[in-house]
């Protein structure tokens, strides 16, 4: 629905002091949109709330916790004084830390906090207005491939985020079948992307990584179509091989096979050749 993507309309992003946020607000200032930048307090949200308002673009920062549901209520509330309607919600913001599924409770709650509850929270505390407004409108939450085939390495990251694709999927199905909504939703899902948490501050883009901006325009380009999965490549991954990854996961389960199976000492070469087939 990208006539939701409308010059004098707010798209309000959460993450947007940095990375694939910060990206989609300059494009969407790009197309006459006014912002509303929710990410914690600091320099990193002072600079880029400064660099778009020097645009000329209309530019609400907004210091808060999206973990948090009472300040995402107040930033809502804030939005709705201060700005125009709501009709772009980018649920975006997102962190990692290692975790381990026998340890590492506080790495757990911070995750699920920030990744699956900052979603929640964002759309419960944005959406309603947006429907209640009755124009044409976008949800967008940005999960993982690693919440889809779940690759070992973080447990906690991977629930979060397979926990914003159900959780979108059924928002989906909830928006299409609500009388009068004119709101949609989509699951983002990046591909390897260069932003501050999936490289060392001030390292070099690797080869295989898109910029933070290849991603949101790939995600315009989806949302023009009306896609819901939002599903990226990156200079790495192919489509193709993405697909051919998410299918072996989901076929786990329909064959039986062990959990995670492709990473399994009896299973990785069978899946390697899966892989290699034409």
């Amino acid at each position: 629905m990208t006539h939701a993507i409308t010059a004098g309309r707010t798209a309000v992003i959460t993450g947007a002091a940095s990375g694939i946020g910060r990206a989609a607000a300059g494009a969407l200032v790009a197309r006459g949109m006014a912002v509303a930048l929710v990410d914690l307090p600091g320099p990193a949200l002072d600079r880029a709330a400064s660099d778009l308002a020097a645009t000329g673009a209309q530019v609400l920062p907004v210091a808060a916790d999206v973990a948090d549901a009472a300040a995402m209520a107040a930033a809502a509330a804030t939005v709705a004084r201060d700005m125009p309607p709501v009709t772009v919600l980018m649920n975006n913001a997102g962190m990692g830390v290692p975790s381990s599924t026998l340890h590492d409770a506080k790495a757990w709650q911070r995750t699920l906090g920030v990744n699956l509850w900052g979603v929640i929270h964002g759309t419960q505390a944005f959406g309603p207005a947006m429907i209640a407004h009755g124009e044409p409108a976008i949800i967008v939450n940005t999960g993982s491939k690693q919440g889809i085939t779940t690759p070992p390495g973080n447990p906690a990251y991977n629930v979060s985020k397979a926990g914003v694709k159900s959780y979108t999927e059924a928002l989906a199905h909830e928006l299409r079948n609500t009388p009068g909504a004119q709101v949609s939703a989509h699951l983002m899902i990046p591909g390897w992307v260069h932003t501050g948490m999936t490289a060392a501050a001030g390292a070099p883009k690797p080869p295989g990584a898109w910029t933070p901006e290849q991603a949101v325009d790939f995600m315009l380009e989806g949302l023009a179509r009306g896609d819901f999965y939002i599903l990226c490549p990156d200079n790495d991954v192919s489509r193709a091989l993405d697909e051919k990854r998410i299918a072996w996961a989901a076929g786990d389960l329909t064959r039986n096979r062990p959990a995670l199976s492709c990473w399994h000492p009896d299973w990785s070469d069978r899946f390697a050749a899966w892989v290699a087939e034409p």
